[in-house]
């Protein structure tokens, strides 16, 4: 099957403001050479520790159809296909806001401290049954990640899901401006990023700036549970906001949790979504899925989409890579289930995946084993932060952790002696103590922040038996 044109080369120079040189139709855009396929227009962005234009010839040799430049390379043929332009990422950005003005879609944007990948992904997966939709891929949600998933966008589409992501003040302002969303999700304001902000307060006004780009009569989809959820809807009031759609458990909430039942893979839900009586199933396990589920279903009821349908499509959602996907492989003469949370954590995100953990029932001779990395970014309260982990790992009957990382030390002596299982200074050195430690029986978390590099230890267990299937695996009640 032929791919879609995305851009023509006049479509695209007109976008940027420049002159093309030859004629040609792209499929795709990159900025990544090691990953460009045929038929992608390749953007030589100059980053802080790599120049792009170092890379031209090499992607127009995996098939670039062409390349946009601030300067012709060196090691190129003279007739080679070029954009140029005084700035490539101002060129990414005038093609990111062409791609938004020249079709109809109706966009979501969607930020928080924790969960607004998995929230993205979901709600992408719930609209696409319906209409053709496009949404950003992965984490690609910062001044680079943002301007090229809204140039991928194709002008057929009726549905853009967009993740903006900071971690310093004024960086979602100007993302919100260029994907100008109808719809914008909250999904949270936690101690994430704390070492670059003096409180909550500024970490939730930080998140407010998502309203700056917000359509006339745009919809906020805000957190009814969250502690700041009376400032982040005074702040969209402020901004012009045409309503508040509050999700959550609360009484008062609009999408709200009326029953819950946690099973190992899976959550079964009713709730009342803005009036209208749902129930269904999501396909990740943990409730901190279940509440953002009802920001998914929100947005939709927000969008006019078909609820009903999106509702059948979450039973297919799964955790993305790194953020809960669980593994059951064969070891000894039993099996360890392997819960993948290696992507990333904070305080917030870490309680939510050891009460995944503590759902879990357990073989009879297993344990629950915690395998904890650092979280980061979180300044002077890294400390304490991470030692006021041990209630949680009590509530969820944690039997052994596993720890690296200088923050997670203090973690490790907060601990009872008989819940200490290993401490290493990182992630490479703590590896074979976890190798060693666990057997037939147990499920191993494996959580911290993408600095700790904790994705060796989980690809490490998984390389120790054949993959069996992790559906097997039991909750408590």
């Amino acid at each position: 099957m032929t791919a879609a044109i995305l851009w023509r080369a006049a479509e695209a120079a007109a976008a940027v403001n420049a002159e093309a040189d030859g004629n040609w139709d792209a499929t795709g855009v990159s900025i990544d050479s090691r990953t460009v396929q045929a038929g992608d227009l390749f953007v030589a962005i100059q980053g802080p520790n790599f120049d792009g234009h170092r890379f031209v010839a090499d992607a127009l040799a995996r098939g670039a159809v062409a390349a946009m430049v601030s300067e012709p390379p060196s090691d190129i043929a003279a007739d080679a296909p070029l954009l140029m332009v005084p700035d490539t990422l101002a060129g990414l950005e005038a093609l990111g806001r062409a791609a938004r003005a020249r079709g109809s879609a109706r966009i979501v944007a969607v930020t928080g401290s924790v969960g607004k990948t998995g929230t993205k992904e979901a709600l992408a997966q719930a609209l696409a049954r319906g209409a053709p939709t496009h949404a950003s891929k992965g984490n690609l949600n910062n001044h680079w990640g943002a301007p090229l998933s809204l140039a991928r966008m194709p002008s057929t589409t009726a549905f853009g899901v967009f993740e903006l992501g900071m971690n310093h003040s004024g960086e979602i302002g100007p993302l919100s401006r260029m994907v100008r969303p109808n719809v914008a999700i909250i999904t949270n304001v936690e101690p994430v990023h704390l070492e670059f902000f003096s409180s909550l307060s500024e970490i939730a006004d930080a998140k407010a700036e998502i309203f700056a780009g917000l359509e006339p009569d745009g919809v906020a989809i805000l957190n009814r549970d969250n502690a700041h959820f009376g400032h982040l809807a005074a702040a969209a009031k402020a901004a012009g906001v045409g309503r508040v759609i509050s999700f959550g458990a609360h009484e008062d909430a609009d999408a709200r949790l009326i029953g819950l039942a946690q099973h190992p893979t899976c959550n079964c839900i009713s709730a009342d979504i803005d009036g209208q009586a749902v129930t269904y199933k999501v396909g990740a396990p943990g409730r901190h899925w279940a509440i953002n589920s009802l920001a998914v279903l929100a947005a939709v009821r927000a969008l006019d989409a078909d609820l009903g349908l999106a509702a059948l499509t979450l039973a297919e959602v799964s955790p993305p890579k790194g953020r809960g996907e669980r593994h059951r492989i064969e070891i000894g003469d039993g099996s360890l289930l392997i819960i993948d949370e290696s992507y990333n954590a904070s305080p917030v995100a870490m309680t939510a995946a050891l009460e995944t953990l503590g759902a879990v029932e357990v073989e009879p001779l297993g344990r629950r084993i915690a395998v904890l990395g650092d979280m980061l970014e979180l300044g002077a309260t890294a400390p304490e932060l991470h030692a006021g982990l041990a209630p949680a790992l009590e509530a969820a009957g944690v039997d052994l952790v596993l720890a690296c990382g200088p923050h997670m030390a203090r973690l490790f002596e907060a601990l009872p002696k008989h819940r200490r299982g290993a401490y290493e200074a990182t992630s490479a050195q703590l590896l074979p103590r976890v190798e060693a430690t666990v057997r037939a029986g147990d499920t191993v978390l494996v959580k911290g922040s993408l600095g700790l590099d904790m994705a060796p230890i989980v690809q490490a267990l998984r390389g120790l038996g054949p993959v069996v299937d992790a559906a097997s695996s039991v909750a408590r009640g």
